[in-house]
């Protein structure tokens, strides 16, 4: 696990205590396109399913997640695809 994927898991597990959280690194899927880099680490699929997204719009529940890691998006990470759920939601 690459220093970015590590600091997301970190960080998305300190600020929403998750049931399940599953970081994908897409990178190399995205190899030539703006904002790859060489080593990977800059593209990611996120699903994230905590309690605390119960009762939040899909807006709010992103919009947590990208604060939570507004580090990494001015930097590292160029792309992130997310799934925000509530327990029992269907991914």
């Amino acid at each position: 696990m690459g220093a970015a994927t590590e600091a997301i898991r970190t960080k998305l597990e300190a600020a929403f205590s998750p049931e399940s959280l599953d970081i994908e690194d897409d990178s190399a899927r995205h190899h030539g396109h703006a904002g790859a880099t060489p080593g990977g680490e800059s593209h990611f699929n996120v699903v994230i399913v905590a309690r605390v997204f119960a009762g939040l719009g899909r807006v709010q529940r992103q919009r947590a997640v990208y604060a939570a890691l507004a580090e990494e998006l001015a930097g590292p990470v160029h792309a992130l695809s997310l799934k925000a759920l509530a327990p029992g939601e269907a991914a």
